[in-house]
């Protein structure tokens, strides 16, 4: 795919990937096999009928493409651009045993973009029953979707004052455009009769119990996502200028602290260090690096061992971004005015294998070593927050904070479903969505007929 070049790019905050042309997206298109038992279906996390949504793109039908991905998907442009689709669809694809997979990722953002064609607008009756979900992120905005093309009637709650949970406060304007992209997918859903309600902090403004017991609604979707930071609990990390990768994106994200149109700044300091190695810390960094500083990631592991999308690692170093591998913080410096004038980290070497399968980092005795910056930025995951569980009875949470549920979403409150990383802790965006479209099958069982 067509992208800005990395000298350009590091200027704005423009998409750095531009899309295909018709030519191009049926010409790849054309490459599908087109399989009787396609190995790329049953790896989506929300099933869409790849194959069929790629014959009618390849015959150069675009809005009837459009309506196979909707009947799974309701937000294709975005999980074109975010969904690792090398691990999921793309990994399964026949072609990519001895070549290259199919771009499937390219070719349904370009089925979202260029469409013409929407969902069907679904038949409500005047006494549907009511179903609340809380946050309008990925599981929340598709199980919202699912449960209002069954006529039921969808309310949303959300904390921010802007739709899209972690698409507009997470992912930076240069992977995911929030107007062009984000605004236009949370329409669509719009458009099927979900109402959203915005700046409602539920737990504070409304309880989970009230939305059940006194608002009238049947059942409850929990999609409150995971946006409590992490941090390493070493010496110096309540300097200035040492942020979490949440406070520092959604400054940049959400707030457009990168624009001179609003009065939101943000400081990414002359010469920046992230720590952490997943897609949250190269949006970090990336984001850094257009806000002028010298960014760097200083990560514990080994190259093999980054959990971020190969794309994002490549496009980082194509845009200047250094990278200290094997490398841990012990200790953040700052000057008698409690600013940040370095970091001191120390080597590692892999040891065993931990519980996820990957080589432990172990530390090198005597190798601290002064990395000279300004600020820090902290991605190292997150947890839910804890304020649903703290004020909804009978709600179940594990040792980590996640809320307890089965497979199908069910939590330990009778009418509270969950999906999503309020259940699964930090994941994609893509396994939040099938989370929220087996929540909605599951409530509809549970409440019965619209």
């Amino acid at each position: 795919m067509p992208e800005q070049a990395p000298e350009e790019r590091i200027k704005n905050f423009k998409e750095v990937t531009l899309g295909y042309s018709l030519e191009q997206a049926r010409l790849e298109a054309s490459r599908c096999l087109d399989c009787k038992k396609p190995r790329c279906v049953p790896r989506c996390p929300v099933e869409i009928d790849i194959p069929g949504f790629i014959r009618l793109l390849r015959e150069g039908d675009v809005d009837e493409a459009y309506r196979v991905i909707a009947l799974s998907s309701s937000l294709p442009s975005v999980c074109g651009r975010v969904c690792p689709q090398e691990n999921q669809c793309e990994g399964g694809c026949i072609l990519g045993i001895k070549g290259e997979s199919v771009a499937i990722g390219n070719l349904e953002r370009f089925v979202g973009d260029h469409a013409s064609a929407q969902a069907d607008i679904p038949e409500r009756k005047p006494d549907a029953k009511k179903v609340a979900i809380v946050g309008a992120g990925p599981a929340g905005l598709a199980c919202a979707a699912d449960l209002a093309k069954l006529g039921y009637a969808v309310t949303v709650f959300e904390a921010l004052h802007k739709e899209g949970g972690v698409l507009v406060y997470g992912i930076p304007e240069f992977r995911l455009p929030k107007e062009g992209v984000v605004a236009r997918e949370v329409d669509a859903v719009r458009r099927l009769g979900v109402e959203f309600c915005l700046d409602e902090v539920v737990g504070r403004t409304v309880t989970v119990d009230e939305l059940l017991d006194s608002r009238g609604f049947s059942a409850v979707f929990l999609g409150t996502g995971a946006g409590l930071p992490r941090f390493m609990n070493i010496p110096g990390e309540n300097l200035n200028g040492v942020f979490s990768a949440n406070e520092f994106l959604t400054r940049a994200n959400l707030m457009h602290a990168y624009s001179d149109r609003y009065a939101t700044p943000i400081y990414a300091g002359r010469k920046c260090v992230v720590v952490g190695g997943g897609n949250v810390a190269m949006d970090a960094v990336r984001t850094a690096r257009r806000l002028g500083a010298d960014a760097s990631i200083v990560y514990r592991r080994s190259e093999q061992e980054l959990p971020a999308r190969a794309e994002e690692v490549r496009h980082a170093r194509e845009e200047g971004i250094g990278f200290m591998m094997l490398t841990n913080p012990v200790r953040v410096i700052g000057n008698d005015k409690g600013e940040v004038t370095g970091i001191e980290c120390i080597s590692m070497e892999l040891g065993e294998p931990d519980e996820s399968g990957r080589r432990s980092p172990v530390p090198v005795e005597g190798s601290n070593f002064i990395v000279n910056c300004d600020t820090v930025i902290m991605a190292l995951g997150t947890t839910p927050n804890p304020l649903i569980k703290q004020t909804t009875d009978g709600l179940d949470t594990d040792r980590r904070g996640c809320i307890t549920a089965s497979p199908e979403g069910a939590t330990s409150r009778p009418g509270v479903f969950a999906g999503g990383d309020a259940v699964t802790g930090a994941a994609t965006v893509i396994l939040a969505m099938g989370a929220g479209r087996k929540a909605a099958a599951a409530i509809a069982g549970y409440i019965g007929g619209a």
